[in-house]
């Protein structure tokens, strides 16, 4: 058998009357929660999840056949694009009015376009100088939770899951972000700070892609769990490495790369639709 996953908590008549004609006739939606399920004896091509989806305007998602939502332990996010709505180092840069040139190199970072690692040494090159007061107004001014963040992650601690926030970014958004969202645990980039100016500098290792699928397994030892018991969630090529050490992966608003790569994406929903999963 194969399950759908249909995210939305109501369907109107033209959506189920599309639903019904890609798969047969009398197909039965199953309401769990906040979304809808579809049994069916053979797994559906992905091209017709993907043209359903597209036409009803709510995200469809196959199950992979070895996922076991009672057995996940762990939830482990990027945070730029993904937590949150910003690219935290585009929006630093907007203070020495660089806003459109280190954006650039972050969408082509995120594209998989560039080196991640150099790209950063970059990027953070670009900010040298800067006041560290820029770092707050940021924080405070432009940092947005996506939709749904808040709810998914209270709904995760409910089913005793824990979450980690991992990123390219910087400790100084992280660690603020375990704080106002109980997280339990973080990892990212610290920037460089002398006499309260950026010194353009990242120190110590970068958290890449590989770092990123490092401190995955890394949380696997210390929670005594398997990588099959974790749920991955990015938007960009460099969460590629982590979402594919996971037991189920998902793009989230993400780039085409990511999405053709990831076992399930979402790109009409909420954060909390990754809820969906588990419950």
């Amino acid at each position: 058998m194969a399950t759908l996953i249909i995210h939305s908590n109501t369907l109107n008549f033209e959506q189920s009357k599309v639903i019904e004609r890609t798969f047969a006739q009398g197909t039965k939606l199953t309401k769990i929660d906040n979304h809808f399920r579809v049994e069916l004896d053979t797994p559906p091509a992905l091209e017709i999840i993907q043209k359903l989806a597209n036409e009803i305007k709510v995200d469809i998602n196959l199950l992979p056949e070895n996922f076991n939502a009672k057995e996940i332990k762990l939830v482990i996010s990027d945070m730029d694009s993904t937590l949150i709505s910003i690219e935290c180092v585009d929006e630093i840069a907007d203070y020495v009015n660089l806003k459109p040139e280190v954006a650039a190199i972050t969408e082509a970072a995120m594209r998989g376009e560039l080196n991640f690692e150099e790209s950063l040494i970059k990027r953070v090159s670009l900010l040298k100088g800067l006041d560290t007061s820029a770092l707050s107004y940021v924080y405070n001014d432009r940092l947005k939770l996506n939709p749904g963040a808040e709810k998914w992650i209270s709904g995760l601690h409910k089913n005793d899951i824990k979450f980690a926030l991992v990123s390219g970014g910087f400790t100084f958004f992280t660690e603020r972000l375990q704080k106002q969202l109980n997280l339990d645990f973080t990892r990212a980039n610290l920037l460089g700070e002398e006499n309260g100016e950026l010194t353009g500098e990242v120190i110590g290792g970068i958290i890449g892609a590989h770092a990123k699928a490092e401190f995955l397994h890394e949380l696997c030892q210390k929670l005594e769990i398997k990588p099959n018991q974790v749920i991955a969630v990015g938007d960009g090529a460099n969460d590629l490495v982590m979402m594919k050490e996971a037991g189920l992966s998902v793009a989230f608003n993400a780039k085409p790369a990511v999405q053709k790569q990831a076992s399930t994406a979402l790109n009409y929903s909420g954060l909390d639709a990754i809820l969906d999963f588990i419950e």
